[in-house]
């Protein structure tokens, strides 16, 4: 690799690890120069490259290792000319080995250091590398001195390998609330990507996420997880000329009870808008659908009954729960028992964490080679794992998506910032697209539409979930790529039916 890559820009799906695989990878690493120094060079070169008129920059040297990352980056700069400020929560002599070597070779090059206040010119540029990836607890003496400078500094913010106080796999804050991640502009990540960068609170905090493997072939260390991209649609089937609409598959939408009919026809108008040759809308109520024919003439609506008919299902992806309300229950037996392919939404999952005998039910299926999605946002989730609210699944968001992963035998896709998409067999993917845009009434049912519509069309993803997985963590790629072409495009509100129009455009 030649220097640091901008990983949104760079469209592709990449390995996710952790502390313990980081450390291995710091330890067997020999090459000269020192990782160190390998690690500095990298983080001067971004900082140039962000920003590239900076006046003064002010390294915040914190007392580890990752403090010798920006020792090593701050004489870089200063050899560059650029006027260069390191202001030092301990010694040289009170640091590790290699930050010391930094420390003298920066004290050597004439960079300025300081112990004591912070400079009284306001900096163009703050380089954070106060804590690294095993940093715990809350700051103390004169490096909360210094972690308060740095809250307190308007200028814009580069974080060495994670922003300090965040938790680089599981995307918490590591501190409190007293003490909240220091929010970067930039943040590069050193040697691996580390999942918490991508979930959490980890995309608010990182800003811009750059990569830099410092020369190091990680690919025999087992990552946590995977980041999705846009890559993983080639594995697509390619249409041809000869195929009808039996060809790219049927999707039943059973949900929408008085008052929640929107919800059915977002999840409806999405799986058309992915390519489902016909969907089927079933609503659950008995006062008729006339109303919701004008909106999306191309639905085929169908009432209760029809689900009674075995052979109307056998061969279609079925969504069930978006605006369902309690009528999910009633129809969730026949589903779990029959239906081969099958996503659970919003009510669906609420009928489900309420009665240990649908939670039954959905087991049973994997062992029929039965296919099951579940999409809950983390309220949802917790319920299914019986917890009195999303605090603790938003803790442990990997941990949570697996749980529940082995508790249903389903594929999960925890929704949130940086949704996670779970499976018992293989890591997890990570998504990192989309934004608040998402933020609104109905897109988790445009979500759900969209899944289905995608699975409906690859037909032969029937047994095999490691396909089946894939396929949904590109589908959710996409639907928060089409939120990110938005705010490109400078809208700053988005509804869920523009969502639609947004990702039937590729």
């Amino acid at each position: 690799m030649n220097g640091p890559f901008d990983v949104f820009a760079a469209a592709r799906s990449l390995p996710l690890h952790g502390q313990a695989a980081t450390r291995e990878l710091e330890t067997i690493d020999t090459a000269p120069p020192r990782l160190m120094e390998r690690a500095g060079l990298a983080v001067a070169k971004l900082a140039l490259a962000t920003s590239p008129d900076a006046r003064m920059i002010v390294v915040a040297v914190g007392p580890g290792n990752n403090g010798g990352d920006g020792l090593v980056a701050a004489r870089h700069l200063h050899q560059r000319g650029k006027k260069v400020v390191a202001v030092l929560t301990r010694e040289g002599d009170d640091m590790p080995a290699d930050a010391r070597l930094a420390f003298n070779a920066a004290l050597e090059a004439g960079v300025t250091l300081t112990a004591s206040a912070w400079p009284g010119e306001r900096p163009s540029l703050v380089i954070d590398a106060l804590l690294g990836i095993g940093a715990r607890g809350e700051p103390r003496g004169r490096l909360a001195q210094v972690w308060r400078d740095v809250e307190s500094c308007s200028a814009p913010r580069l974080a060495v390998d994670v922003p300090s106080g965040l938790d680089a796999e599981l995307g918490i804050c590591l501190t409190s609330a007293d003490w909240p991640a220091l929010a970067a502009m930039h943040t590069l990540s050193l040697l691996t990507l580390k999942p918490g960068l991508f979930t959490g609170i980890g995309r608010d905090a990182c800003g811009r996420i750059w990569f830099d493997d410092l020369g190091v072939d990680a690919q025999g260390s087992a990552p946590l997880a995977r980041l999705s991209g846009p890559d993983m649609r080639a594995q697509r089937t390619t249409t041809r000329h000869a195929q009808h609409k039996g060809s790219f598959g049927d999707v039943a939408i059973v949900g929408g009870a008085p008052g929640m009919q929107g919800a059915l026809l977002l999840a409806a108008s999405a799986a058309l808008a992915a390519g489902a040759g016909r969907v089927y809308a079933v609503p659950l109520e008995t006062s008729g659908s006339a109303q919701a024919h004008a909106g999306c003439p191309e639905l085929m609506w169908r009432s209760t009954d029809w689900l009674a008919d075995t052979r109307s299902l056998d061969d279609a992806t079925v969504v069930c729960g978006c605006g369902a309300g309690a009528h999910a229950a009633a129809v969730l037996p026949g589903l779990l028992s029959r239906v081969p392919r099958l996503v659970i939404d919003a009510d669906g999952l609420n009928a489900i964490a309420a009665d240990s005998g649908l939670l039954g039910l959905l087991r049973q299926r994997a062992n029929r080679g039965m296919l099951t999605v579940l999409t809950p946002h983390p309220l949802e989730a917790a319920r299914l794992l019986g917890q009195q609210d999303a605090r603790a699944v938003q803790l442990n968001r990997l941990g949570s998506a697996r749980e529940l992963a082995s508790r249903t035998d389903a594929i999960v896709v925890l929704k949130g910032a940086g949704t996670i998409i779970d499976h018992t067999e293989d890591v997890p993917w990570i998504n990192p697209s989309g934004n608040a845009l998402l933020a609104t009434a109905g897109t988790g049912d445009v979500l759900a539409g969209w899944i289905a519509g995608q699975w409906s069309r690859e037909r032969q993803v029937t047994t095999d979930t490691h396909a089946l997985a894939s396929l949904v963590a590109s589908a959710v790629w996409e639907h928060g790529h089409a939120a990110d072409l938005a705010e490109r495009d400078g809208q700053t509100t988005m509804s869920a039916s523009a969502l639609i129009g947004r990702l039937s455009k590729g």
